[in-house]
C-alpha cells in the first residue's frame, strides 16, 4: 500500500514513519483492496493538557474512504488508536460486503 506522510510543524524522524508504515502494513491482511493512504502528524497547542500529538489517517479502497483521528502523549501511542479503529472499521466494511 502507497502511504504519503505530512508533518505539520514539525520534521517527522524515519523511525517513527516506518512505525506507521508498518503497523499501516498490517491492515492488509484484513482487506486487501486498499489502494493508497495518507498519513498526517501534528502538533497542537496545548488544549488537550498535555495529549497534543494528533495523528490522522485516511485510507482510500474502491468505492470506500476510511478515516480515524487520535490525540495522545505520544505519535506512537496515537498512531496505534487510529490503526486499531481503521482495523474495526475494515472488518464492518467487510460484513457488509459478505452480507450482500
Amino acid at each position: 500500500m502507497k502511504v504519503n506522510f505530512q508533518s505539520v510543524h514539525f520534521k517527522a524522524d524515519q523511525k517513527l514513519l516506518d512505525f506507521v508504515q508498518e503497523k499501516l502494513n498490517k491492515l492488509d491482511r484484513f482487506y486487501d483492496r486498499i489502494v493508497d493512504g495518507e498519513v498526517i502528524f501534528r502538533l497542537d497547542k496545548g488544549e488537550h493538557g498535555r495529549e497534543n500529538k494528533v495523528v490522522e489517517i485516511k485510507l482510500n479502497a474502491p468505492g470506500h474512504s476510511l478515516f480515524s483521528k487520535s490525540i495522545n502523549t505520544s505519535f506512537e501511542a496515537a498512531a496505534v488508536e487510529v490503526v486499531e479503529n481503521l482495523r474495526r472499521q475494515i472488518l464492518k466494511l467487510k460484513e457488509k460486503e459478505t452480507s450482500h
